[in-house]
């Protein structure tokens, strides 16, 4: 589950924001409830938290929470060794995200998202590949390879995507594809270490064809959605300069990830989890 600039075109996309104590979701009877965002805050959060799966050096020093077209420099030694294990988002190898999403015809879509037993090397890290494919009665509409990193401070990056929209068959656009340190492109932050309530940051970075962004909107939600009822979730507001009619809000369980996306302007459309394997 990318972010939303490549699926904007046809739909809104849900998978971004996390928080840095681990725990599961209790059961809840409520239901989500859309809330009107704040205009998003000014950059001066910080991206930091305890070290998760190793130690960070002595030396090191958290990045401030990118924003925009800034360049950020990643050092490859707080990447290495570090496992996927942010608690908004766990990324074990073979966890296994299926959802339904729906448009304002009717129309329903699904999406597939599985973590692989595969790495790719991205500005010296060794950044995690997870499949992404998109499906309407069968026939394949978009299928995307996504890039994922975890720092020794708990934040998890986004490196690139390789993505590839079908119509009969056949390719029709590869837009939105781009990879960190490539023709300018720069990485962002999906799920930030030490959320709080009206961070704003970058998620990517491709001029012009990739600058998702999000806001952190609540760190206590309640969702119900086919695969189960949650609470004690986290909500974000993503949005992008490229198309700011478009808007889009979503929530992520502990130890489960994105399990609802709903689009607040531009459309209608809703994306729910109806099934979540973890891997190992």
């Amino acid at each position: 589950m990318q972010p939303m600039a490549n699926r904007a075109k046809s739909r809104i996309l849900a998978v971004a924001a996390t928080l840095a104590v681990l725990g599961g979701c209790g059961p809840s009877a409520s239901t989500p409830t859309s809330t009107t965002p704040s205009p998003a805050p000014s950059a001066s959060a910080i991206a930091r938290a305890t070290p998760t799966a190793s130690a960070a050096p002595s030396s090191a020093t958290p990045l401030p929470l990118p924003q925009g077209s800034e360049p950020v420099d990643l050092d490859p030694a707080l990447f290495a060794g570090v496992a996927m294990d942010h608690p908004f988002w766990p990324m074990a190898v073979g966890s296994r995200w299926v959802y339904a999403e729906t448009d304002s015809e009717g129309n329903e879509q699904r999406v597939e998202v599985t973590v692989l037993d595969e790495t790719k090397e991205m500005v010296g890290i060794q950044a995690q590949v997870v499949h992404d494919i998109v499906t309407l009665d069968g026939e394949t509409v978009e299928d995307t390879i996504d890039w994922y990193a975890q720092d020794s401070f708990g934040n998890l990056w986004y490196l690139g995507e390789d993505t590839k929209e079908y119509e009969d068959g056949k390719v029709v656009s590869t837009e939105g594809s781009w990879e960190a340190g490539v023709d300018g492109a720069q990485a962002g932050i999906i799920l930030p270490a030490d959320p709080q309530v009206g961070m704003a940051y970058r998620q990517e970075y491709y001029a012009g064809q990739a600058e998702d962004a999000a806001e952190i909107l609540s760190l206590d939600e309640q969702v119900e959605v086919p695969a189960g009822t949650y609470d004690g979730c986290l909500k974000t507001r993503d949005y992008t300069p490229l198309d700011p009619d478009i808007e889009e809000q979503k929530w992520y369980a502990r130890g489960v990830g994105p399990v609802q996306v709903v689009q607040t302007r531009g459309g209608t459309s809703i994306e729910n989890l109806i099934e979540f394997t973890p891997g190992s």
